[in-house]
């Protein structure tokens, strides 16, 4: 590193967020937990059968899939893996998109005078 943990650590306490340097290090040499380890086995397999059926196989059927091949693994395990690698299922039927705003069209005004800012910090 450039600068030094102990430095950064007393320049974040100056500002408020108190954090030592050993919590820095504890997390540099931390070993991955058994979820993680699970987490990206399970994220080759489902990257797997998700390509293997062009896309279109959603949660449930890719969970269906994965327990069929003796894969044992929650539905709800893979729904929270497939958002986290950005795949979906093919969705069914059309959507209906009926109005369509002009972003340059004038306005009417607001009649009602309401305030969107916060009067203060919550």
């Amino acid at each position: 590193m450039r600068w030094g943990v102990e430095s950064i650590c007393a320049g974040l306490a100056e500002l408020g967020v108190k954090i030592a340097p050993s919590t820095y290090y504890e997390q540099r040499q931390r070993f991955p937990t058994k979820r993680e380890v699970a987490d990206e086995e399970l994220k080759v397999q489902i990257r797997r059968v998700h390509g293997e059926n062009f896309g279109i196989y959603g949660a449930r059927k890719v969970w269906l899939q994965l327990n069929r091949e003796g894969i044992a693994v929650a539905r709800c395990t893979v729904e929270r893996l497939m958002k986290a690698l950005g795949l979906a299922g093919a969705v069914r039927g059309r959507i209906k998109r009926t109005t369509v705003a002009d972003p340059a069209a004038p306005r009417p005004a607001d009649l009602v005078r309401r305030r969107f800012a916060p009067r203060a910090p919550n």
